[in-house]
Order: structure tokens, then C-alpha cells, then sequence
């Protein structure tokens, strides 16, 4: 059960993050929303509030480690502590290593990788002393190559590197860790992908199977948590992906450049 739990929320305004804000805070849960996004934030903070969520909706860039200790201070001085902390904020890119700025790596890495060490780092001690859970959004590419996606795969790969072995670190203090890996979903997240340049990339890209809803991307998480699984891998193709790119490499790198080449060449 998750009534009155306190859950927090990286890149909580929209999208997966919005969504299992709500799929929790209709459970009865306390949700704390963390996004650089005023605008977005304060439109989730309204609709949340109007279905009857008790909700806090905090303006906070994870790249800056002063900005998230202060929001979390502020969440455990309202609430008392964090009993889930779901580290969803993220942007992507899509363009080839040859044709990308190394800023634009650097880039992904602050949002990706240390924006989510950011937000842990201050709600750790609260989270080891309720024995909670720790979210951590990845994606498929974290776990299998993905062509031109080089910067988003790597530090996908970096945050199932750096949780999972924090998760032996914790194992003996009751405090969990899930690595979540959404396959394609129909977020927001691609209209702000960068390009090779760091700007926004406004061309169509590549997609591989059907897109799955954030709000069932909510619902796996819930149960997720509440089974206290390693790891979520979503979708059948997401699956399929999983095992295949771990079964036969080789094949597998095959059949996915296939499908995401005419994105590039």
C-alpha cells in the first residue's frame, strides 16, 4: 500500500514522470514533483490538486546539486521524509558521434547521469531510514546498443552501472532500487532531443513497434515497486529487445540498424 507515502519525483511535469505521479497520488500517496519546467509543473501541480492528490510542485534544475538538496530539504521539512524517490528527469539526443559536438555529451551526462545522483545523494539518509524504494528511468538503450543515440545510450548504461551496484551497497539497510526500461512511449521527451549541434531536432525519427501509453508505463511501475523487482523491462518488444540483444548480439545489432538507419543516411 502506498497511502501516505511520500513519493518524489524528478522530471515530474509531464510525461512518465506526471504519470506515475498521478497513478500514485490517486492511491493516496503524498507526490512532491521536481521539474525545471514553471509553466508545465504549475499546469500538472493545478490538475493534480482538482482530482483531490496532495501535491508539491517544486521548480528545480537537476544539474545544479544546490538547487535538488534544497528541494529535498524542503520535501522532508513539509512531509517528514521520502519513502519513494523516482529519478525520471532525462533528454535525449539523436545524431550520429561523427557529426556531435563533445558539449553536447557533456550535456546529457549533467541531466542524465549526475542530475540523477543530485537528486539521490541529499534523500538517501530519509530513504535508508524508511527503508524506501528508489526509481530510476532508463530505457531500453541502457541496456542494448542503439544507433544514433550514442550520449543518451551511454549515460542510460552509467545509471544501470552506478544503481545497480548501489543497490548492494543498500540491500542490508531495507532500501531498494528498481531500474525502470521503458521501451518507445509517446512522451514529450523527443521534442526536446538534441542534435548533433545541441539545438532541438526537429526531424521525424525512427520508431521500432508500437508505442506504449505513460499511463501504462505507470501502472507497470506501481507494480514494480510494490513487488520490489531489480528491474522493468516494458512492452514485448521491449522484451524481446532485452533478451535478444543479449542471446544473439550480433543479430540484433543487425536488425535494429536496419530500422533506425534511414534516420541518419
Amino acid at each position: 500500500m502506498v497511502q501516505d507515502k511520500i513519493v518524489v519525483i524528478t522530471g515530474g511535469a509531464s510525461g512518465i514522470g506526471a504519470a506515475i505521479g498521478e497513478k500514485f497520488g490517486k492511491l493516496g500517496a503524498r507526490i512532491a514533483l521536481m521539474d525545471f519546467d514553471r509553466q508545465t509543473l504549475k499546469k500538472t501541480e493545478k490538475r493534480f490538486i482538482e482530482n483531490g492528490i496532495k501535491v508539491l510542485a517544486l521548480k528545480c534544475d537537476v544539474t545544479d546539486p544546490a538547487q535538488c538538496a534544497a528541494s529535498v530539504s524542503r520535501i522532508i521539512k513539509k512531509w517528514g521524509g521520502i519513502d519513494i524517490l523516482v529519478n525520471n528527469a532525462g533528454i535525449t539526443q539523436r545524431s550520429l558521434f561523427r557529426n556531435t559536438r563533445l558539449e553536447v555529451y557533456r550535456r546529457i551526462m549533467d541531466v542524465n547521469f549526475f542530475g540523477t545522483l543530485h537528486s539521490t545523494k541529499p534523500a538517501l539518509e530519509s530513504l535508508i531510514a524508511r527503508k524506501g524504494v528508489i526509481v530510476v528511468t532508463t530505457s531500453i538503450a541502457g541496456i542494448a546498443p542503439l544507433m544514433g543515440r550514442t550520449g543518451y545510450s551511454a549515460s542510460k548504461h552509467a545509471l544501470h552501472g552506478f544503481f545497480e551496484s548501489l543497490r548492494t551497497e543498500l540491500a542490508d539497510y531495507g532500501v531498494h532500487v528498481m531500474m525502470l526500461c521503458p521501451y518507445f512511449t509517446v512522451t514529450n521527451l523527443q521534442d526536446r532531443a538534441l542534435n548533433g549541434e545541441g539545438k532541438p531536432n526537429r526531424e521525424v525519427r525512427s520508431l521500432v513497434g508500437k508505442q506504449a501509453t505513460v499511463e501504462s508505463v505507470a501502472d507497470a511501475v506501481y507494480r514494480g515497486v510494490m513487488k520490489r523487482k531489480p528491474i522493468l523491462v516494458l512492452t514485448f518488444m521491449g522484451k524481446l529487445s532485452y533478451f535478444m540483444s543479449r542471446l544473439f548480439p550480433r543479430f540484433y545489432e543487425k536488425k535494429m540498424s536496419e530500422k533506425i538507419r534511414p534516420e541518419f543516411f
